[in-house]
């Protein structure tokens, strides 16, 4: 009877063994990730019984896609099912059909598409300007057809578009020069900085940063729409040490205002207050300008020298204003940086804007100049950039 047992206790053992092993082989069929790198095999030495283990699966050999209702659980694809994703993923595209793309834009265009629109947007050059009159007076209300494009010496091609910008959402840098040299009147500053930013920047549609700067620029508040930041920022910055002014233009034009991406038309600037003096910076007064015109954007200069004399660091303002359409302030008492301030304010407001396609452009990284002329009235001077730097192939 013993004997009986035994045989049926061993026979039913061997029933188990099978189920067992199919399940190791289950495993090991597993696919690897197709980012895994194949592993070169190698000998394996002996290993007695009482060592040997089941070899656990790789974490990378399982495809997780999340359960639904419960993102925190991630749930494994099976290997038929995860073999088919792989062969769909191996298969390339089929000629004439767009690319479905999880973008929340949707779908993603053909690759027919993208080099159409990559072609579209080198050939078009967008330039804002201002108008005023003879008593420097904004004139609000011109058309297209008022005005004249002159672009490298020749009429554009075409004009795209053309718009009075009142609301343009506005990416502001406030560049303020924290040098001893203006330790005397910084409060001041600061104060009349903070005005401008609680004026300027709306809450969900522009944004600014602050930018302090002696021997290096310190970024005190990075972009952001709201005021009380920005006005912590322009408070936390101290006066001290030498002065780097060029180094913080083509930092805040490289560095910040090109990095940033947005989805329509925006209109960049940059307010620089400081005496002009620069006696740190690593790079010239003219590789800032070029930096800012690379980066299309708007400097406007506050000067905080306080003299009526003809200062050696106001010309260096108007020179890097003029150059990128802005506009140079040159307060003559201390009350009056608020006012050059307000002025900016407006201006921003009182903008024009228009796009074009060149006549035979090419992209070649060459500087092309702009002059945008006002017709049919007389004394209306016109403020623009003078040129744009074209994209190199």
């Amino acid at each position: 009877m013993k004997f009986r047992i035994i045989i049926l206790f061993l026979g039913s053992l061997g029933l188990l063994m099978p189920g067992a092993q199919a399940q190791d082989a289950g495993q090991a069929e597993l696919p690897s990730a197709p980012s895994a790198s194949p592993q070169q095999s190698r000998p394996q030495k002996a290993v007695s019984p009482a060592e040997q283990q089941p070899a656990p699966v790789p974490q990378a050999s399982v495809q997780q896609t999340q359960v639904p209702g419960d993102p925190t659980k991630p749930a494994a694809v099976p290997p038929a099912e995860q073999n088919a994703n792989d062969a769909r993923q191996n298969q390339p595209p089929k000629a004439g059909t767009a690319s479905t793309s999880s973008s929340p834009l949707g779908p993603g265009p053909s690759d027919d598409d993208s080099l159409t629109t990559i072609r579209h947007t080198v050939n078009e050059v967008n330039v804002v300007f201002t108008v005023t009159d003879k008593h420097g007076h904004y004139v609000r209300d011109l058309k297209k057809e008022n005005f004249k494009v002159v672009d490298d010496s020749k009429p554009p091609a075409e004009i795209r578009s053309f718009h009075a910008e009142a609301n343009l959402p506005l990416e502001v840098g406030l560049l303020v020069d924290a040098s001893n040299s203006v330790r005397d009147r910084f409060k001041f500053e600061q104060e009349a900085a903070t005005e401008f930013l609680n004026q300027t920047i709306r809450p969900k549609y522009d944004q600014a940063f602050v930018v302090g700067f002696d021997v290096t620029p310190e970024v005190t508040q990075d972009f952001t729409d709201n005021t009380e930041r920005l006005s912590i920022g322009v408070r936390s910055l101290r006066p001290g040490g030498g002065t780097a002014m060029y180094d913080a233009l083509y930092f805040a034009c490289r560095d910040k205002l090109m990095k940033v991406q947005h989805n329509g038309p925006v209109r960049r600037a940059i307010i620089l207050l400081s005496d002009g003096d620069d006696n740190q910076s690593h790079v010239s007064r003219e590789e800032a300008i070029e930096m800012a015109q690379r980066a299309e954007v708007i400097v406007y200069t506050i000067s905080t020298n306080l003299s009526n004399a003809g200062h050696h660091g106001d010309k260096v303002l108007e020179r890097i204003a003029d150059a990128t359409g802005g506009r140079a302030y040159v307060p003559f008492q201390i009350n009056e940086v608020s006012n050059a301030f307000a002025a900016i304010q407006e201006e921003l407001r009182s903008q024009y804007a228009i796009s074009y396609k060149p006549a035979d452009f090419i992209s070649d990284g060459r500087y092309r100049s702009v002059e945008i002329l006002a017709l049919g009235q007389k004394g209306l001077r016109v403020r623009s950039r003078h040129g744009y730097y074209a994209p190199s192939q």
